[in-house]
């Protein structure tokens, strides 16, 4: 495809954003509009460097395949350019395209049946026989997720008329053997006493895929205050309410029960956040179990570095006395959330 032809195609702002990523090597490129993984896998083109498709993310059957399949074709470094048509955006388009009481009817309806149909178990090949993969929905943090899982790391992304265009590059990574659960209770990775990686159960409060971005939130958006990540669009809106109210931590309970974790303690950590604290902290956090209330919650620290200093004070506490430590700082955590109304958010 010609640059003309691309500009007719995509408009001016789409064409600025894939040349600012494809460089001077339209030659080395290949630019389709495709759903079909047919297409990706028979692909050439031996100095081929760049592959971007014109085709919105949304009408793809099989994204994961499709992405693996993009991937494969590429070198490290390589890059992929797509665009995808966010739920917030498609909820814009379509309050916009009908009178409010209908469109309101019509969103919830379609929230129903593209949303949630193709994430239940037993309405999923209902929907995909019907829709063919057709128009999916996807949230931002879910069409982001699933590149990273897939072997890339985003590079940039742009919203272009009502659609979020995206540029990532291979990486060395491997693709995981196991795809993500879309199920309510949701099982991460946390690094326990003495280095063990132990299952910690919550329910789910993020779109799926969104424990991929992890790396690429924090190099965008930082910490806010308290240690949380900022405009952290993984979190769904039902998300934040269970947060608020303390639901997502009640799986923890299993962790509890099985002695890997205690009443009080430090947070059980991915190993990316741990990453991000003081090598005398990483090695004093391992010596202990995690536990289920953090010290946070008592000392009430705002930066990531008062943070590390109120769970390397609590360490240093608890190793000296540890009965009487977490007597104490369960009770100030416990007057701080029910009088202070303190919470995770």
């Amino acid at each position: 495809m010609n640059k003309e032809l691309l500009i007719k195609e995509q408009g001016v702002d789409a064409f600025e954003f894939i040349s600012k990523h494809i460089g001077n090597s339209f030659e080395s490129s290949i630019i389709l509009k495709t759903v079909s993984i047919f297409n990706i896998e028979a692909i050439e083109l031996i100095d081929l460097k760049n592959i971007v498709n014109l085709n919105k993310v949304n009408d793809i059957n099989g994204i994961n395949k499709f992405t693996q399949s993009v991937n494969l074709k590429l070198p490290i470094d390589g890059k992929y350019i797509g665009f995808v048509e966010t739920y917030v955006q498609r909820k814009h388009r379509l309050l916009k395209k009908y009178p409010f009481l209908v469109a309101q009817i019509y969103f919830f309806l379609d929230f129903i049946f593209k949303r949630i149909f193709p994430k239940l178990f037993l309405t999923r090949k209902l929907y995909f026989f019907l829709t063919a993969g057709r128009n999916r929905v996807l949230s931002k943090a879910e069409a982001l997720g699933r590149l990273v899982y897939n072997g890339f790391d985003v590079i940039e992304i742009k919203e272009i008329g009502n659609l979020t265009y995206f540029a990532c590059k291979k990486t060395m990574r491997e693709i995981p053997a196991k795809t993500p659960s879309f199920g309510i209770l949701f099982k991460m990775k946390r690094l326990g006493k003495n280095n063990k990686l132990i299952t910690v159960y919550k329910i789910r409060t993020m779109h799926p895929y969104a424990e991929y971005l992890q790396s690429y939130i924090f190099e965008n958006n930082n910490l806010r205050d308290g240690g949380k990540f900022k405009d952290d669009y993984r979190i769904t809106s039902w998300g934040k309410l269970f947060r608020k109210l303390w639901l997502d931590e009640l799986p923890m309970a299993i962790n509890f029960l099985k002695g890997e974790i205690k009443l009080v303690g430090v947070r059980p950590l991915s190993q990316h956040y741990l990453s991000l604290y003081s090598d005398e902290l990483k090695q004093k956090r391992l010596l202990i179990k995690p536990g289920l209330i953090p010290p946070f919650y008592a000392d009430l620290p705002v930066t990531l570095e008062q943070i590390m200093s109120s769970e390397l004070k609590y360490i240093e506490t608890y190793q000296k006395a540890p009965l009487r430590t977490d007597i104490y700082y369960l009770v100030k955590s416990l007057k701080n959330i029910l009088l202070k109304n303190v919470r995770s958010n």
